[in-house]
Protein backbone atom coordinates (compact mmCIF):
# COMPACT_ATOMS: atom_id res chain seq x y z
CA UNK A 1 0.00 0.00 0.00
CA UNK A 2 3.18 2.20 0.93
CA UNK A 3 4.17 1.27 -2.21
CA UNK A 4 1.47 2.40 -4.64
CA UNK A 5 1.34 6.04 -2.40
CA UNK A 6 4.72 6.21 -3.26
CA UNK A 7 4.58 5.97 -6.66
CA UNK A 8 1.73 7.71 -7.33
CA UNK A 9 3.57 10.69 -5.77
CA UNK A 10 6.71 10.20 -8.06
CA UNK A 11 4.02 10.15 -10.85
CA UNK A 12 1.91 13.63 -9.72
CA UNK A 13 4.06 15.10 -7.89
CA UNK A 14 1.66 18.82 -7.84
CA UNK A 15 -1.21 16.93 -6.97
CA UNK A 16 -0.09 15.76 -4.10
CA UNK A 17 1.40 18.87 -3.16
CA UNK A 18 -1.90 20.47 -3.67
CA UNK A 19 -4.05 17.89 -0.92
CA UNK A 20 -1.35 18.45 1.46
CA UNK A 21 -1.52 21.91 0.99
CA UNK A 22 -5.70 21.60 1.24
CA UNK A 23 -5.52 19.62 4.52
CA UNK A 24 -3.34 21.81 6.11
CA UNK A 25 -5.65 24.94 5.03
CA UNK A 26 -8.58 22.61 6.69
CA UNK A 27 -6.67 22.09 9.91
CA UNK A 28 -5.76 26.02 9.85
CA UNK A 29 -9.61 26.61 9.47
CA UNK A 30 -10.83 24.41 12.40
CA UNK A 31 -8.74 25.81 14.96
CA UNK A 32 -9.34 29.55 13.61
CA UNK A 33 -13.27 28.63 13.66
CA UNK A 34 -14.93 31.05 16.37
CA UNK A 35 -16.24 29.71 19.46
CA UNK A 36 -19.82 31.24 18.84
CA UNK A 37 -20.57 28.57 16.06
CA UNK A 38 -20.46 26.04 19.01
CA UNK A 39 -23.20 28.63 20.86
CA UNK A 40 -25.62 28.52 18.17
CA UNK A 41 -25.17 24.65 18.07
CA UNK A 42 -26.24 24.73 22.08
CA UNK A 43 -28.55 27.23 21.04
CA UNK A 44 -30.17 25.02 18.35
CA UNK A 45 -30.15 21.78 20.47
CA UNK A 46 -32.16 24.30 24.02
CA UNK A 47 -34.86 24.96 21.43
CA UNK A 48 -35.65 21.55 20.12
CA UNK A 49 -35.66 19.86 23.57
CA UNK A 50 -37.87 22.92 25.05
CA UNK A 51 -39.96 22.40 21.71
CA UNK A 52 -39.97 18.76 22.95
CA UNK A 53 -40.81 19.20 25.84
CA UNK A 54 -43.91 21.77 25.34
CA UNK A 55 -45.07 19.04 23.10
CA UNK A 56 -44.92 16.57 25.85
CA UNK A 57 -46.76 19.04 28.11
CA UNK A 58 -49.41 19.45 25.68
CA UNK A 59 -50.01 15.49 25.20
CA UNK A 60 -50.87 15.22 28.39
CA UNK A 61 -53.12 17.96 29.48
CA UNK A 62 -54.95 17.11 26.68
CA UNK A 63 -55.47 13.19 26.69
CA UNK A 64 -53.98 11.89 30.13
CA UNK A 65 -56.03 14.91 32.66
CA UNK A 66 -59.62 14.48 32.62
CA UNK A 67 -61.45 17.79 31.81
CA UNK A 68 -63.87 19.13 34.75
CA UNK A 69 -67.11 17.76 33.80
CA UNK A 70 -69.66 20.26 32.03
CA UNK A 71 -73.69 19.95 34.11
CA UNK A 72 -75.67 18.13 32.19
CA UNK A 73 -78.53 20.29 31.17
CA UNK A 74 -82.04 18.29 30.78
CA UNK A 75 -84.35 19.59 27.97
CA UNK A 76 -87.50 19.36 30.24
CA UNK A 77 -88.02 19.15 33.43
CA UNK A 78 -90.66 19.20 36.21
CA UNK A 79 -91.77 19.84 40.31
CA UNK A 80 -95.17 19.88 41.87
CA UNK A 81 -96.43 21.34 45.26
CA UNK A 82 -99.65 20.10 46.88
CA UNK A 83 -102.24 22.00 48.45
CA UNK A 84 -100.25 25.77 47.68
CA UNK A 85 -100.95 29.04 46.29
CA UNK A 86 -98.36 30.69 44.12
CA UNK A 87 -97.23 34.69 43.45
CA UNK A 88 -96.82 36.23 40.05
CA UNK A 89 -92.90 36.52 40.56
CA UNK A 90 -90.19 34.39 38.95
CA UNK A 91 -86.97 35.64 38.04
CA UNK A 92 -83.63 33.93 36.63
CA UNK A 93 -80.40 33.87 37.92
CA UNK A 94 -77.29 31.91 38.01
CA UNK A 95 -77.28 31.19 41.50
CA UNK A 96 -75.36 28.40 42.25
CA UNK A 97 -72.76 29.82 39.44
CA UNK A 98 -72.51 26.70 37.22
CA UNK A 99 -72.91 29.34 34.17
CA UNK A 100 -76.82 28.19 33.38
CA UNK A 101 -79.58 30.20 34.82
CA UNK A 102 -81.26 28.90 37.50
CA UNK A 103 -84.76 29.74 38.83
CA UNK A 104 -86.55 31.76 41.14
CA UNK A 105 -89.73 31.61 42.79
CA UNK A 106 -92.86 32.42 45.65
CA UNK A 107 -95.81 30.37 46.63
CA UNK A 108 -97.75 29.67 49.77
CA UNK A 109 -97.96 26.21 51.29
CA UNK A 110 -97.69 24.47 54.28
CA UNK A 111 -95.15 22.10 55.57
CA UNK A 112 -95.48 19.14 53.33
CA UNK A 113 -92.62 19.21 50.72
CA UNK A 114 -90.04 17.30 51.13
CA UNK A 115 -87.58 19.69 50.25
CA UNK A 116 -88.15 22.07 53.30
CA UNK A 117 -86.13 22.02 56.01
CA UNK A 118 -86.90 25.03 57.63
CA UNK A 119 -90.88 25.27 58.94
CA UNK A 120 -93.36 28.45 59.28
CA UNK A 121 -93.23 28.01 62.95
CA UNK A 122 -88.96 27.84 62.88
CA UNK A 123 -89.38 31.72 61.48
CA UNK A 124 -92.62 32.85 63.78
CA UNK A 125 -95.17 32.68 61.25
CA UNK A 126 -98.08 31.02 61.43
CA UNK A 127 -99.36 27.86 58.55
CA UNK A 128 -99.50 28.39 55.68
CA UNK A 129 -96.78 30.92 55.18
CA UNK A 130 -94.89 32.39 52.00
CA UNK A 131 -91.91 30.26 51.30
CA UNK A 132 -89.28 31.41 48.50
CA UNK A 133 -87.11 28.47 46.08
CA UNK A 134 -84.65 28.53 44.29
CA UNK A 135 -84.54 25.82 41.64
CA UNK A 136 -81.55 25.01 39.47
CA UNK A 137 -81.97 25.28 35.86
CA UNK A 138 -79.90 22.55 34.38
CA UNK A 139 -81.51 19.79 36.28
CA UNK A 140 -84.68 20.44 38.39
CA UNK A 141 -83.58 20.48 41.76
CA UNK A 142 -84.27 22.48 44.48
CA UNK A 143 -80.38 24.34 45.86
CA UNK A 144 -82.82 25.94 48.65
CA UNK A 145 -85.93 26.64 49.90
CA UNK A 146 -87.13 28.47 53.37
CA UNK A 147 -90.03 30.39 54.28
CA UNK A 148 -89.61 34.18 54.59
CA UNK A 149 -92.90 36.02 55.51
CA UNK A 150 -96.56 35.42 56.34
CA UNK A 151 -97.50 36.77 53.06
CA UNK A 152 -96.23 38.63 50.32
CA UNK A 153 -96.99 42.53 49.07
CA UNK A 154 -93.30 43.57 47.17
CA UNK A 155 -91.00 41.43 45.71
CA UNK A 156 -87.63 43.42 43.89
CA UNK A 157 -84.55 41.18 42.57
CA UNK A 158 -81.13 42.55 42.25
CA UNK A 159 -77.49 42.34 40.94
CA UNK A 160 -75.41 44.55 43.39
CA UNK A 161 -71.66 45.12 43.46
CA UNK A 162 -70.90 43.76 47.42
CA UNK A 163 -67.95 45.49 49.59
CA UNK A 164 -65.65 43.45 48.23
CA UNK A 165 -66.32 44.73 44.66
CA UNK A 166 -68.04 41.16 43.80
CA UNK A 167 -71.61 41.10 42.39
CA UNK A 168 -73.97 40.15 44.64
CA UNK A 169 -77.75 38.60 43.80
CA UNK A 170 -80.06 39.68 47.11
CA UNK A 171 -84.38 39.12 46.16
CA UNK A 172 -85.79 41.86 48.41
CA UNK A 173 -89.40 41.12 49.93
CA UNK A 174 -91.82 43.27 51.26
CA UNK A 175 -93.65 40.71 53.50
CA UNK A 176 -97.09 41.54 55.39
CA UNK A 177 -97.39 43.21 58.03
CA UNK A 178 -94.79 45.10 58.20
CA UNK A 179 -91.60 43.34 57.40
CA UNK A 180 -88.66 44.43 54.65
CA UNK A 181 -86.43 40.79 54.13
CA UNK A 182 -83.39 40.90 52.28
CA UNK A 183 -82.04 37.31 50.80
CA UNK A 184 -78.74 35.90 49.84
CA UNK A 185 -79.82 34.01 46.09
CA UNK A 186 -76.72 32.32 46.95
CA UNK A 187 -77.50 30.68 50.29
CA UNK A 188 -81.20 31.41 50.70
CA UNK A 189 -79.89 33.17 54.00
CA UNK A 190 -81.11 36.06 55.87
CA UNK A 191 -78.86 39.35 54.67
CA UNK A 192 -80.83 41.49 57.20
CA UNK A 193 -84.63 41.76 58.45
CA UNK A 194 -86.54 45.11 59.22
CA UNK A 195 -89.98 45.11 60.84
CA UNK A 196 -92.31 48.18 61.56
CA UNK A 197 -95.68 48.39 62.88
CA UNK A 198 -98.23 48.98 59.83
CA UNK A 199 -100.31 52.16 60.22
CA UNK A 200 -104.18 51.48 59.49
CA UNK A 201 -105.39 51.83 56.40
CA UNK A 202 -101.62 52.38 55.13
CA UNK A 203 -101.29 50.22 51.49
CA UNK A 204 -97.78 49.36 49.67
CA UNK A 205 -97.49 50.71 46.34
CA UNK A 206 -95.54 48.75 44.03
CA UNK A 207 -92.78 48.95 42.44
CA UNK A 208 -90.08 48.82 45.47
CA UNK A 209 -87.97 51.30 43.68
CA UNK A 210 -83.79 51.29 43.61
CA UNK A 211 -82.10 55.02 44.21
CA UNK A 212 -78.88 56.34 44.07
CA UNK A 213 -76.62 55.01 47.57
CA UNK A 214 -77.55 57.90 49.90
CA UNK A 215 -75.82 56.69 53.70
CA UNK A 216 -72.16 56.44 51.76
CA UNK A 217 -71.96 52.72 51.89
CA UNK A 218 -71.39 52.28 47.89
CA UNK A 219 -74.39 50.23 47.30
CA UNK A 220 -77.75 51.09 46.02
CA UNK A 221 -80.87 52.14 48.43
CA UNK A 222 -84.66 51.36 48.38
CA UNK A 223 -87.42 53.34 48.15
CA UNK A 224 -90.59 52.08 49.48
CA UNK A 225 -94.13 54.24 48.77
CA UNK A 226 -97.18 54.04 50.77
CA UNK A 227 -100.15 55.36 50.47
CA UNK A 228 -102.55 56.54 53.45
CA UNK A 229 -106.10 57.34 52.17
CA UNK A 230 -105.18 59.86 49.21
CA UNK A 231 -101.63 60.95 50.36
CA UNK A 232 -98.40 59.06 48.95
CA UNK A 233 -95.59 59.00 51.52
CA UNK A 234 -92.04 57.43 50.67
CA UNK A 235 -89.21 55.53 53.64
CA UNK A 236 -85.92 55.05 52.30
CA UNK A 237 -83.35 51.95 53.33
CA UNK A 238 -80.33 51.02 53.47
CA UNK A 239 -80.21 47.92 50.56
CA UNK A 240 -76.60 46.56 52.62
CA UNK A 241 -78.31 46.66 56.43
CA UNK A 242 -82.08 47.53 56.03
CA UNK A 243 -82.05 50.15 58.29
CA UNK A 244 -84.39 53.24 57.97
CA UNK A 245 -82.70 56.31 56.57
CA UNK A 246 -83.87 59.03 58.13
CA UNK A 247 -87.81 59.41 58.61
CA UNK A 248 -91.08 59.05 56.54
CA UNK A 249 -91.65 61.43 54.30
CA UNK A 250 -94.82 62.50 52.33
CA UNK A 251 -94.44 63.17 48.25
CA UNK A 252 -97.01 65.61 48.25
CA UNK A 253 -98.99 63.55 45.73
CA UNK A 254 -101.78 61.98 45.44
CA UNK A 255 -101.18 59.21 42.97
CA UNK A 256 -101.30 55.43 42.67
CA UNK A 257 -99.14 52.42 42.32
CA UNK A 258 -96.90 52.04 39.31
CA UNK A 259 -93.96 54.79 40.17
CA UNK A 260 -90.78 55.28 37.60
CA UNK A 261 -87.71 56.82 38.96
CA UNK A 262 -86.74 58.83 36.16
CA UNK A 263 -83.51 60.36 35.46
CA UNK A 264 -83.43 64.45 33.13
CA UNK A 265 -81.32 64.70 31.02
CA UNK A 266 -79.36 67.25 33.25
CA UNK A 267 -78.98 64.56 35.35
CA UNK A 268 -81.67 65.17 38.00
CA UNK A 269 -83.92 62.28 39.55
CA UNK A 270 -87.64 62.67 39.34
CA UNK A 271 -90.23 60.31 40.90
CA UNK A 272 -92.90 60.09 38.26
CA UNK A 273 -96.36 58.75 39.34
CA UNK A 274 -100.10 58.41 37.25
CA UNK A 275 -102.59 60.64 39.08
CA UNK A 276 -105.82 59.62 37.47
CA UNK A 277 -105.91 62.18 34.30
CA UNK A 278 -102.64 63.48 34.82
CA UNK A 279 -98.82 62.46 35.65
CA UNK A 280 -97.55 63.51 39.17
CA UNK A 281 -93.95 64.51 40.06
CA UNK A 282 -91.96 64.91 43.07
CA UNK A 283 -87.96 65.84 42.91
CA UNK A 284 -85.72 63.19 44.52
CA UNK A 285 -83.95 65.90 46.08
CA UNK A 286 -86.91 67.60 48.13
CA UNK A 287 -87.87 64.23 49.27
CA UNK A 288 -84.54 63.11 50.71
CA UNK A 289 -84.93 66.83 52.55
CA UNK A 290 -87.52 66.07 54.22
CA UNK A 291 -86.64 62.38 54.94
CA UNK A 292 -82.97 63.48 55.96
CA UNK A 293 -83.19 67.03 56.62
CA UNK A 294 -80.17 68.39 55.24
CA UNK A 295 -78.75 68.51 51.26
CA UNK A 296 -77.59 64.84 49.74
CA UNK A 297 -76.56 63.70 46.70
CA UNK A 298 -79.24 64.95 44.31
CA UNK A 299 -79.83 67.66 42.31
CA UNK A 300 -82.61 69.65 40.76
CA UNK A 301 -83.74 70.51 37.31
CA UNK A 302 -84.37 74.11 37.01
CA UNK A 303 -87.35 73.01 33.78
CA UNK A 304 -89.04 71.13 35.88
CA UNK A 305 -88.72 73.04 38.77
CA UNK A 306 -90.84 75.50 36.66
CA UNK A 307 -93.23 72.84 35.73
CA UNK A 308 -93.81 72.12 38.63
CA UNK A 309 -94.29 75.05 40.60
CA UNK A 310 -96.48 76.23 37.80
CA UNK A 311 -99.30 73.33 38.05
CA UNK A 312 -100.85 72.49 41.85
CA UNK A 313 -100.75 69.20 43.36
CA UNK A 314 -97.15 68.68 41.61
CA UNK A 315 -99.12 67.77 38.55
CA UNK A 316 -96.85 67.92 35.62
CA UNK A 317 -98.44 67.14 32.41
CA UNK A 318 -102.44 66.81 31.66
CA UNK A 319 -103.20 63.42 30.22
CA UNK A 320 -106.53 62.32 27.71
CA UNK A 321 -107.42 59.44 30.14
CA UNK A 322 -106.41 57.38 33.23
CA UNK A 323 -102.49 56.94 32.99
CA UNK A 324 -101.89 53.69 33.65
CA UNK A 325 -98.50 52.45 32.77
CA UNK A 326 -95.36 54.33 32.53
CA UNK A 327 -92.10 53.29 31.12
CA UNK A 328 -88.46 54.37 30.75
CA UNK A 329 -87.16 53.97 27.57
CA UNK A 330 -83.82 55.29 26.11
CA UNK A 331 -83.81 58.03 23.71
CA UNK A 332 -81.16 59.52 21.39
CA UNK A 333 -79.90 61.95 23.62
CA UNK A 334 -81.02 60.43 27.57
CA UNK A 335 -83.98 58.73 28.91
CA UNK A 336 -87.52 59.15 27.24
CA UNK A 337 -91.00 58.07 29.14
CA UNK A 338 -93.54 55.93 27.40
CA UNK A 339 -96.88 56.62 28.94
CA UNK A 340 -99.65 54.76 28.23
CA UNK A 341 -103.36 55.60 29.31
CA UNK A 342 -106.79 54.48 29.01
CA UNK A 343 -106.72 56.27 25.41
CA UNK A 344 -103.37 56.67 23.77
CA UNK A 345 -99.77 55.43 23.98
CA UNK A 346 -97.61 58.66 23.87
CA UNK A 347 -93.79 58.53 23.76
CA UNK A 348 -92.60 61.84 25.49
CA UNK A 349 -89.49 63.90 25.47
CA UNK A 350 -87.48 62.81 28.53
CA UNK A 351 -86.70 67.16 29.21
CA UNK A 352 -89.22 68.86 28.41
CA UNK A 353 -92.02 65.85 28.29
CA UNK A 354 -93.28 67.38 25.06
CA UNK A 355 -95.18 64.15 22.94
CA UNK A 356 -92.75 62.54 20.42
CA UNK A 357 -95.77 60.82 18.60
CA UNK A 358 -99.31 59.14 20.02
CA UNK A 359 -100.98 56.26 18.92
CA UNK A 360 -104.64 55.82 19.76
CA UNK A 361 -105.61 52.43 21.81
CA UNK A 362 -108.72 51.52 22.75
CA UNK A 363 -107.90 49.89 26.29
CA UNK A 364 -104.55 48.32 27.60
CA UNK A 365 -104.25 46.91 30.64
CA UNK A 366 -100.71 45.62 30.72
CA UNK A 367 -97.45 47.08 30.58
CA UNK A 368 -95.78 47.16 26.96
CA UNK A 369 -92.84 45.63 26.49
CA UNK A 370 -89.88 46.39 24.27
CA UNK A 371 -88.16 44.47 21.64
CA UNK A 372 -86.10 44.12 17.55
CA UNK A 373 -88.81 44.18 15.14
CA UNK A 374 -85.97 45.50 12.47
CA UNK A 375 -81.82 44.92 12.99
CA UNK A 376 -81.06 46.90 16.07
CA UNK A 377 -84.26 49.24 15.81
CA UNK A 378 -86.33 49.22 19.26
CA UNK A 379 -90.02 48.69 18.77
CA UNK A 380 -92.84 48.76 21.62
CA UNK A 381 -95.36 45.78 21.58
CA UNK A 382 -98.65 47.24 22.83
CA UNK A 383 -101.64 44.83 23.31
CA UNK A 384 -104.49 47.01 22.51
CA UNK A 385 -108.06 45.63 23.37
CA UNK A 386 -109.28 42.88 25.93
CA UNK A 387 -111.06 39.64 25.37
CA UNK A 388 -112.38 38.86 22.31
CA UNK A 389 -110.88 42.06 20.57
CA UNK A 390 -107.27 41.92 21.89
CA UNK A 391 -105.08 42.97 19.12
CA UNK A 392 -101.02 42.70 19.07
CA UNK A 393 -99.09 45.85 18.17
CA UNK A 394 -95.47 46.43 17.24
CA UNK A 395 -94.73 50.36 17.16
CA UNK A 396 -91.71 51.57 15.89
CA UNK A 397 -90.13 53.42 18.89
CA UNK A 398 -88.80 56.38 17.23
CA UNK A 399 -91.68 57.35 14.80
CA UNK A 400 -94.79 55.57 16.25
CA UNK A 401 -95.74 54.26 13.54
CA UNK A 402 -97.53 50.46 13.20
CA UNK A 403 -95.06 47.59 12.12
CA UNK A 404 -97.33 44.74 12.74
CA UNK A 405 -100.65 43.88 14.00
CA UNK A 406 -102.71 40.95 14.85
CA UNK A 407 -106.01 40.03 16.77
CA UNK A 408 -104.86 37.94 19.36
CA UNK A 409 -108.28 36.74 21.34
CA UNK A 410 -107.36 36.34 25.46
CA UNK A 411 -109.37 36.48 28.49
CA UNK A 412 -107.90 38.14 31.52
CA UNK A 413 -105.16 36.79 33.84
CA UNK A 414 -102.47 35.08 31.19
CA UNK A 415 -99.35 36.73 31.63
CA UNK A 416 -97.31 39.54 29.90
CA UNK A 417 -95.90 39.07 26.64
CA UNK A 418 -91.47 38.58 26.48
CA UNK A 419 -89.05 38.89 23.77
CA UNK A 420 -85.82 37.27 23.16
CA UNK A 421 -83.10 38.82 21.39
CA UNK A 422 -81.95 36.71 18.30
CA UNK A 423 -78.38 36.47 16.50
CA UNK A 424 -79.93 38.61 13.20
CA UNK A 425 -80.68 41.79 15.43
CA UNK A 426 -83.92 40.96 15.77
CA UNK A 427 -85.94 39.75 18.52
CA UNK A 428 -88.59 36.87 18.80
CA UNK A 429 -91.83 37.25 20.60
CA UNK A 430 -93.78 35.05 22.79
CA UNK A 431 -96.98 35.90 23.66
CA UNK A 432 -100.04 34.27 25.37
CA UNK A 433 -103.61 34.09 23.24
CA UNK A 434 -106.81 31.54 23.15
CA UNK A 435 -106.13 27.83 21.57
CA UNK A 436 -109.02 28.85 18.93
CA UNK A 437 -108.20 32.34 16.91
CA UNK A 438 -111.53 32.17 15.56
CA UNK A 439 -114.97 31.75 16.59
CA UNK A 440 -114.15 32.38 20.60
CA UNK A 441 -117.31 34.93 20.74
CA UNK A 442 -119.20 32.11 22.97
CA UNK A 443 -116.47 30.72 24.78
CA UNK A 444 -116.37 31.19 28.45
CA UNK A 445 -113.32 32.16 30.07
CA UNK A 446 -113.35 28.46 32.53
CA UNK A 447 -113.73 26.59 29.19
CA UNK A 448 -110.80 28.22 27.04
CA UNK A 449 -107.26 27.16 27.03
CA UNK A 450 -104.68 28.86 26.21
CA UNK A 451 -101.69 28.81 23.96
CA UNK A 452 -98.29 30.20 24.18
CA UNK A 453 -97.15 31.28 20.85
CA UNK A 454 -94.21 32.71 18.98
CA UNK A 455 -93.35 35.02 16.15
CA UNK A 456 -90.30 36.57 14.42
CA UNK A 457 -90.38 39.31 12.04
CA UNK A 458 -89.37 37.45 9.54
CA UNK A 459 -91.66 35.47 8.82
CA UNK A 460 -94.66 37.91 9.31
CA UNK A 461 -97.16 35.69 8.21
CA UNK A 462 -96.92 32.93 10.51
CA UNK A 463 -97.48 32.45 14.28
CA UNK A 464 -96.10 29.11 15.55
CA UNK A 465 -98.27 27.99 18.47
CA UNK A 466 -95.61 26.56 20.86
CA UNK A 467 -97.92 24.86 23.44
CA UNK A 468 -101.64 24.53 25.08
CA UNK A 469 -102.39 25.00 28.74
CA UNK A 470 -105.50 24.63 30.41
CA UNK A 471 -104.02 25.22 33.71
CA UNK A 472 -103.74 28.92 35.14
CA UNK A 473 -100.53 30.49 34.13
CA UNK A 474 -99.23 33.24 36.69
CA UNK A 475 -95.97 33.60 35.47
CA UNK A 476 -93.56 32.84 32.37
CA UNK A 477 -90.62 33.53 30.53
CA UNK A 478 -88.20 32.66 28.39
CA UNK A 479 -84.59 33.20 28.29
CA UNK A 480 -80.91 32.21 27.56
CA UNK A 481 -80.14 29.23 29.74
CA UNK A 482 -76.60 29.06 28.46
CA UNK A 483 -74.75 31.79 26.61
CA UNK A 484 -74.54 30.51 23.03
CA UNK A 485 -76.03 27.56 23.89
CA UNK A 486 -80.00 27.27 24.04
CA UNK A 487 -83.43 29.42 25.32
CA UNK A 488 -85.69 27.58 27.17
CA UNK A 489 -89.57 28.77 28.42
CA UNK A 490 -90.11 28.37 32.15
CA UNK A 491 -94.29 27.99 33.25
CA UNK A 492 -95.71 28.73 36.64
CA UNK A 493 -99.01 27.42 36.86
CA UNK A 494 -101.28 27.06 40.05
CA UNK A 495 -104.73 28.00 41.03
CA UNK A 496 -106.19 31.42 40.01
CA UNK A 497 -107.35 32.16 43.81
CA UNK A 498 -105.25 32.63 46.89
CA UNK A 499 -108.17 31.17 48.42
CA UNK A 500 -108.26 27.80 46.81
CA UNK A 501 -105.15 25.82 47.14
CA UNK A 502 -104.10 23.31 44.40
CA UNK A 503 -100.96 22.42 42.37
CA UNK A 504 -98.34 24.62 41.86
CA UNK A 505 -96.00 23.43 38.55
CA UNK A 506 -93.06 24.74 38.17
CA UNK A 507 -91.91 23.65 34.30
CA UNK A 508 -89.10 24.48 32.24
CA UNK A 509 -88.88 23.30 28.69
CA UNK A 510 -86.51 23.91 25.41
CA UNK A 511 -87.88 26.28 22.86
CA UNK A 512 -86.17 24.30 19.97
CA UNK A 513 -88.22 21.38 21.70
CA UNK A 514 -91.12 23.02 21.48
CA UNK A 515 -91.30 24.45 18.39
CA UNK A 516 -90.33 20.84 16.47
CA UNK A 517 -93.93 19.88 18.17
CA UNK A 518 -95.91 23.54 17.41
CA UNK A 519 -98.62 24.07 15.22
CA UNK A 520 -98.03 26.55 12.18
CA UNK A 521 -100.55 29.27 12.32
CA UNK A 522 -101.02 30.29 9.38
CA UNK A 523 -102.18 34.73 8.75
CA UNK A 524 -103.58 35.05 5.75
CA UNK A 525 -101.17 35.10 2.59
CA UNK A 526 -97.86 33.42 4.35
CA UNK A 527 -96.08 32.27 1.07
CA UNK A 528 -95.81 28.18 -0.30
CA UNK A 529 -93.53 27.18 2.05
CA UNK A 530 -94.78 23.59 3.92
CA UNK A 531 -95.31 23.54 7.77
CA UNK A 532 -91.91 21.59 8.62
CA UNK A 533 -90.21 24.11 6.54
CA UNK A 534 -91.48 26.73 8.65
CA UNK A 535 -90.52 24.78 11.73
CA UNK A 536 -87.20 24.45 10.37
CA UNK A 537 -86.63 28.10 10.09
CA UNK A 538 -87.51 28.88 13.73
CA UNK A 539 -85.57 25.72 14.79
CA UNK A 540 -82.32 27.27 13.42
CA UNK A 541 -83.14 30.57 15.11
CA UNK A 542 -79.71 31.64 17.45
CA UNK A 543 -80.70 33.13 20.46
CA UNK A 544 -77.91 35.89 22.92
CA UNK A 545 -78.10 37.85 25.64
CA UNK A 546 -79.21 41.67 25.38
CA UNK A 547 -76.44 43.83 25.79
Amino acid sequence: MTDNKDLEAEIHPLKNEGRKSQELKNEDHLRSKPPHSRLSRCRAVAFFLSLFVGLFVVFVVSFLIPCPDRPASLRTWRIDYNAAVIYDFLTLEDINRDKIQDVLFLYKNTNNSDNVTRACADEGFSTPCAFVAAVSGASGTILWERPVAQDVALVEYAVLPSSDNEASSTCILVGRPGSLLAVDLLTGDTMWNHTSTPRENSSVLSPLLQVPDVDGDGAPDLLLLTQEGKTVSGDIYSRNTGHQIGHRGSLGVDGARGALLHITWTGAHYLLLPCASSLCGCSMKGLYEKVIGRNGPFKNDPLWENMLSASPHSRLLPSSGEVRHLMNVQGKAGQDVLLVNSEACVLLDGQELTPRWTVSVAQVLRKPILGHYKPDTSAVVVENGTGIDRQMLFLDLSTGAVLWSQALPSFPGVPPSVSLLTADHRSAFFFWGLHELNGTSAMEPRDARHSLYMFHPTLPGILLELATVSANVAAFDVVLFESNRHAACVLLTGPASSDEPGLVSVTKHRVQDLVSGSRVVRLGKSGSDSDQAIKDRFSQLRYQNAA
